[in-house]
C-alpha cells in the first residue's frame, strides 16, 4: 500500500495563507517550483540572524558559515548518491551552471566534434550546447522524440553516436510530458564512443530516488527550488571529469573542485536553507519507516537510506495521485494529455490540452478559483513545437507530496465545468 504523505502538508505555512475568493489555494505548479516548508525557512533565518559572514575568514560567524556550507554539500551529496562534499558544486541555478560547465567543456571542442541534445529536454540542457557548438565550430546532432509515446527515439540516437561525439546532453525527465528516461542506458551508448555525458535532473530529483553512481554520468544538475527549499542551483561532478576541466575564473578562486566552478560569494542563507530542504526528504522517509530511529546526519549510509526512503514515499504518493488525475481527465470530452504510454516511468506531470479553449485561459480561470497551475512551453520549446503546439503551448498539472485526492477532485471538477 502506497505511503500517504498528505502529513506533511502542516509543515507548510503557504498552504493556509493564501486564499482567493474565500477557495484555500490548491498548488498544482511543483514543477516551476514546490512550496517551502517551515524549517527551511527557519534554516534561513537563522544564518542570517546568528552566522551571516563570507567564507573562510578567522571570525566565528565565518567559520560557521563554512561549516553550513560544507554541511548543505554534503547534504546534497546524500540526495544523489555522490561519493563526497567535494563533489558538489552551488550556483545562482542550475541554467547558469550549465552555461559555466558548457564553456569549461567547450575548451577542449574543435571543428568536426560532436555534439548531442535531444528533443525532449528542457532548453537549459539545450541552449548552453548549442552556443559553444556555434562557437567552436562544432556539429549538434538532435535525438529525435517519438510524438506519439513522448519517448526518445533510442535507434535515432544510437545512430548519432560516433566517435566525433564528445558530449552528450540528456535530461532525466521531461517537465512537460514527465517522460523518465533510461539515462543509464543512454550513458553506457554515449560512453562507449567517450563522450562526457551530462543530465539535467532538475525535474527528476523531486519525483524518484537518483544515484548518479548508477547512473553513469559525468555531470548532472539540479534545482533546490523545485524539492522544496530556495533559488539554488546544483552540480554533481564525477572526481575525474572535474578535476579535467579547466573553468572561467577569477584568479584568486581556488583551482580544484567544487570551488573551481563557483564564481562570486554564493546564496549562504539559501544554501543552509537547501540542507534544511533535503532534511525535510529525510524526514519523509525516516517518518514512512515507522518515524524511528531520529534523522541520521549526513553523510552516512543512514541518512542516505533515509533519504532513499523519502524520495521512494514521494513516488508512491505521487503515483495515486497521478492515476486518480488521469483517470480523472479521461472522462472529460475534449481533453487530450501528452505523456508516455501506461507502464513507462513517469513524473507526476501532465501536460492537456481542452478543445476549443487556449491553453491560458484555462489556467487563468482555474487560478480564479484558487487552482495554481501554469500555461505555455515550460522551456521545453523543442518538445512542445514538435507536437504542434508551439503557438498556444500546453496548460500543465504537476504533483507535490503536499497535494492531495481531494484537490486532484476539485481540480478535475473544475475542468469539467470549464468544458460544460
Amino acid at each position: 500500500m502506497a505511503v500517504d504523505l498528505s502529513f506533511c502538508r502542516s509543515e507548510f505555512p503557504c498552504l493556509s495563507a493564501v486564499t482567493v475568493a474565500g477557495l484555500p489555494a490548491a498548488y498544482f505548479d511543483g514543477p516551476g517550483g514546490t512550496q517551502v516548508p517551515q524549517r527551511v525557512l527557519d534554516a534561513m533565518t537563522h544564518y542570517l540572524v546568528h552566522t551571516n559572514a563570507n567564507c573562510h575568514m578567522p571570525s566565528q560567524t565565518s567559520l560557521q558559515s563554512d561549516a553550513v556550507i560544507d554541511r548543505a554539500r554534503q547534504a546534497l551529496a546524500d540526495l544523489v548518491g555522490a561519493g563526497s562534499a567535494d563533489e558538489i558544486a552551488l550556483g545562482a541555478n542550475m541554467t547558469t551552471l550549465n552555461f559555466n560547465l558548457a564553456r569549461a567543456l567547450g575548451r577542449s571542442l574543435a571543428p568536426g566534434d560532436e555534439v548531442i541534445v535531444t528533443e525532449l529536454d528542457h532548453d537549459a540542457n539545450v541552449a548552453p550546447w548549442l552556443t559553444i557548438a556555434e562557437d567552436k565550430g562544432a556539429t549538434v546532432k538532435w535525438v529525435r522524440v517519438d510524438t506519439e509515446t513522448c519517448t526518445l527515439d533510442m535507434h535515432d540516437l544510437e545512430a548519432k553516436l560516433s566517435p566525433r561525439t564528445k558530449i552528450l546532453a540528456v535530461g532525466l525527465a521531461s517537465n512537460a510530458t514527465g517522460t523518465v528516461n533510461d539515462v543509464a542506458r543512454i550513458a553506457r551508448m554515449a560512453k562507449a564512443v567517450g563522450a562526457t555525458v551530462v543530465v539535467d535532473a532538475v525535474h527528476g530529483v523531486p519525483h524518484l530516488p537518483v544515484d548518479v553512481q548508477e547512473l553513469g554520468c559525468d555531470f548532472l544538475l539540479c534545482s533546490v527550488y523545485k524539492f522544496f527549499g530556495p533559488h539554488v542551483g546544483v552540480l554533481w561532478g564525477r572526481p575525474e571529469a572535474f578535476a579535467a576541466l579547466k573553468t572561467y575564473k577569477v584568479r584568486p578562486q581556488f583551482d580544484y573542485a567544487p570551488f573551481k566552478i563557483e564564481t562570486g560569494t554564493l546564496n549562504h542563507e539559501g544554501i543552509a536553507a537547501s540542507a534544511a530542504a533535503v532534511d525535510f526528504i529525510a524526514d519523509l522517509g525516516r517518518v514512512a519507516r515507522g518515524g524511528n530511529p531520529p534523522l541520521a546526519p549526513v553523510g552516512t549510509p543512514e541518512r542516505r537510506q533515509q533519504l532513499l526512503d523519502g524520495l521512494t514515499a514521494i513516488e508512491e504518493h505521487e503515483a495515486v495521485l497521478l492515476a486518480k488525475l488521469l483517470a480523472g481527465f479521461a472522462q472529460i470530452p475534449g481533453l487530450k494529455t501528452y505523456g508516455p504510454p501506461a507502464g513507462h516511468p513517469r513524473t507526476p506531470t501532465v501536460s492537456f490540452t481542452l478543445a476549443g479553449a487556449e491553453p491560458t485561459a484555462i489556467v487563468e480561470a482555474l487560478n480564479r478559483k484558487a487552482i495554481f497551475m501554469g500555461a505555455g512551453n515550460f522551456y521545453a520549446k523543442t518538445i512542445v513545437d514538435r507536437l504542434g503546439l508551439s503557438e498556444t503551448g500546453v496548460a500543465r498539472v504537476g504533483l507535490a507530496p503536499y497535494n492531495t485526492a481531494e484537490e486532484i477532485d476539485r481540480l478535475v471538477k473544475a475542468v469539467k465545468a470549464l468544458v460544460e
